[in-house]
């Protein structure tokens, strides 16, 4: 990576983005701009050397050196100073050099000039890769509206503390992640799903940083730091990303010290060596040596890697897929199997009401605007379930209860209009509850769904049945992983019987139940065994043990704060259709690192080959060369394209 594409990466803040100077996009370009002015030298320096103004033009193609040379002079001199090793950029320097001794003034500046705008091409596939970046902190308001004793006041979002309450008026983002403890609206939460469709939010329902509120005014509890939101994550797992190279990148790194050795060691003898054995003048030799120089440097083969993996990187954060680094974006194409867990990943991980059976003469309407008034006096998930689907499908009011009890572990018994009720499990609702549509009953019990009865005075006057349901994406994920030629298999710590009915529905053949998390561990352990290369997708804290255990741990977005830590992937819209795309994207960026690496060997063989025969002049040397780097950075730049 260059000095300035680490620049680069290093400017981007966490706290927030301004409008750069002039001074500052200079700096961010500064390579192009010098590249650009060394070939206007060029230029310059030729049109000279042909009215026959030699001194002048060698003024010009010194102008080109120095200015076209400069950043990556700099770049090579510093790392050989830092690493005590020798690389690529020093070989440039002293084939410039070289050329420039022995009166090939030209093509040593078109030397220079070329391998100043490869570099310029590699910062800008750095600049590319952080454009979404810079697109989230945009998004993050810089200013919050502090409610204190009832008295408004704007503030720095870093001054915002945990449980401090903010306004947060329609058409406004909102700062900072929170809870609503004050107000309804719906919210734009695009830039993290990427649902165009507002999400309906009520008391106690989370909000997110750079989200929309396009209704009304609502009250927020902060629950997070400013640095701590949801798009700082975002940040910070694509910078480590790019931080962080791929086993391919660092043994072509390795290599690279090694071969630089040889090749000068090589030129040292080509220098000396074929006047005496093969009878060539001083002059051939030397310019024969400074021709070895320059194509057999590995420019193009040092570029292979990196551009396609940033551009991969970047393609990635553009829909929602954050790779922690690009060793965890190479494995992905060699996976031979991915584990799920269930509840938050393959379901909703929130159990949703999903049939209603009702006594003769009981309509379906009523049965649920009594079991909700009653449930709504309790916490449990499954009353909230219940509450919100009666809201949903009749949109009617509540009545409220004389009177309210919750029996812990079985269920509630309530006093409605004069009636006593009792909403819960069969075992404290009755006996009668086991003959109550025995057959549908053990139907949905089968089904992997959880049965809620309803009794009066006069016995079972219902039931209604939940379940954790699928994601609708669930099937189709599934489905185009195995199409792809990898294993699925759940892990859940559920029963049996759920796990069966959830693998049956989502096309899974092969699972494993009642895994509590060390057991997920060994699993994981033995599907490693058997399959080499194995994913695990979850999102809770049982899960974080088994994605460190995988070969590459997979998160999904809204899952726990150690999930994603652990993970080294996340899918931050909570997208499994994600999957097939984040292994296709693997699968291409392999592809395009192989054609690279054969291809920039294949060109530095075809060079050398063509030097020794003396079939090579120091001109198309150059070109071949810096124009097969600039080549294989130009494909690599190919992953920056959608394709999903």
């Amino acid at each position: 990576m260059s000095t300035e594409a680490k620049r680069i990466m290093n400017s981007q803040e966490l706290g927030g983005s301004e409008k750069p100077s002039l001074l500052q996009v200079f700096r961010s370009h500064y390579e192009l701009v010098f590249a650009i002015a060394c070939g206007v030298f060029i230029f310059i320096g030729w049109s000279l050397d042909k009215t026959e103004q030699s001194t002048a033009s060698t003024a010009f193609y010194l102008l080109a050196f120095l200015i076209g040379g400069y950043a990556k002079a700099k770049e090579g001199i510093e790392e050989t100073i830092a690493e005590k090793e020798l690389n690529v950029e020093m070989l440039m320097i002293f084939a410039a050099i070289g050329s420039a001794m022995i009166g090939y003034w030209t093509e040593g500046a078109i030397l220079i000039f070329i391998f100043a705008l490869s570099g310029a091409l590699e910062a800008y596939t750095m600049s590319k890769s952080q454009k979404e970046i810079s697109a989230l902190l945009d998004l993050q308001p810089e200013e919050a509206l502090l409610i204190n004793n009832n008295i408004e006041k704007r503030v720095s979002i870093q001054q915002l503390q945990i449980k401090d309450h903010i306004l947060v008026k329609p058409g406004e983002r909102i700062p900072a992640d929170g809870i609503i403890i004050k107000g309804e609206t719906a919210i734009d939460e695009s830039a993290i799903t990427g649902e165009p469709v507002p999400n309906v939010k009520h008391l106690k329902d989370e909000v997110f940083a750079g989200t929309v509120n396009m209704r009304g005014s609502i009250i927020v509890e902060i629950t997070k730091p400013s640095d701590q939101t949801l798009f700082q994550k975002i940040i910070r797992l694509v910078q480590t990303a790019q931080s962080q190279k791929s086993p391919s990148q660092l043994f072509i790194e390795k290599f690279e010290g090694t071969y630089v050795k040889i090749v000068l060691s090589v030129v040292a003898l080509m220098m000396i060596v074929p006047h005496y054995a093969l009878g060539w003048s001083w002059n051939e030799t030397l310019y024969r040596a400074m021709i070895l120089l320059v194509v057999a440097s590995p420019c193009a083969l040092v570029a292979s890697i990196t551009p396609a993996a940033l551009s991969a990187i970047s393609n990635g954060a553009r829909h929602g897929i954050l790779f922690k680094g690009s060793v965890h974006l190479e494995r992905l194409a060699s996976l031979q199997a991915i584990a799920f867990d269930k509840t938050g990943t393959l379901t909703k991980g929130k159990p949703a009401v999903t049939d209603v059976y009702t006594r003769e003469g009981v309509s379906t309407e009523e049965i649920l605007h009594i079991t909700a008034s009653i449930e709504n006096h309790s916490t449990h998930p499954l009353a909230e379930s219940i509450v919100k689907y009666a809201k949903e499908q009749y949109n009617t009011a509540l009545s409220t209860p004389e009177n309210v009890e919750d029996v812990t572990g079985f269920g509630l018994q309530g006093v409605l209009n004069g009636k006593e009720y009792k909403i819960g499990k069969s075992d404290f609702v009755g006996e009668e509850a086991h003959t109550f549509h025995n057959s549908i009953s053990s139907k949905l019990a089968q089904q992997g769904k959880t049965i809620v009865y309803i009794q009066d005075e006069y016995g079972i006057l219902g039931l209604i049945a939940l379940k954790d349901v699928l994601r609708q994406e669930a099937v189709a994920s599934i489905q185009e992983l195995n199409k792809l030629g990898i294993k699925t298999i759940m892990i859940t710590g559920d029963n049996e019987q759920t796990a069966q009915a959830i693998a049956s529905e989502s096309g899974i053949s092969e699972y494993y139940a009642s895994c509590l998390p060390e057991t997920k561990v060994e699993t994981v352990k033995t599907l490693k065994q058997k399959y080499k290369n194995v994913a695990m997708v979850g999102d809770g804290i049982n899960d974080a043990p088994a994605l460190a255990t995988a070969s590459v741990g997979i998160a999904m977005g809204e899952g726990t704060d150690v999930a994603l830590e652990t993970a080294d992937i996340v899918l931050m819209k909570n997208e499994l259709s994600r999957l097939s795309q984040a292994i296709l994207l693997s699968k291409r960026m392999n592809t395009i690192v192989k054609q690279n690496v054969v291809f920039s060997l294949a060109v530095i063989m075809l060079l050398i080959c063509s030097n020794f025969l003396q079939f090579l002049d120091l001109p198309f040397g150059v070109i071949g060369h810096e124009g097969s780097t600039i080549l294989v950075i130009l494909n690599g730049l190919r992953l920056l394209k959608s394709n999903g």
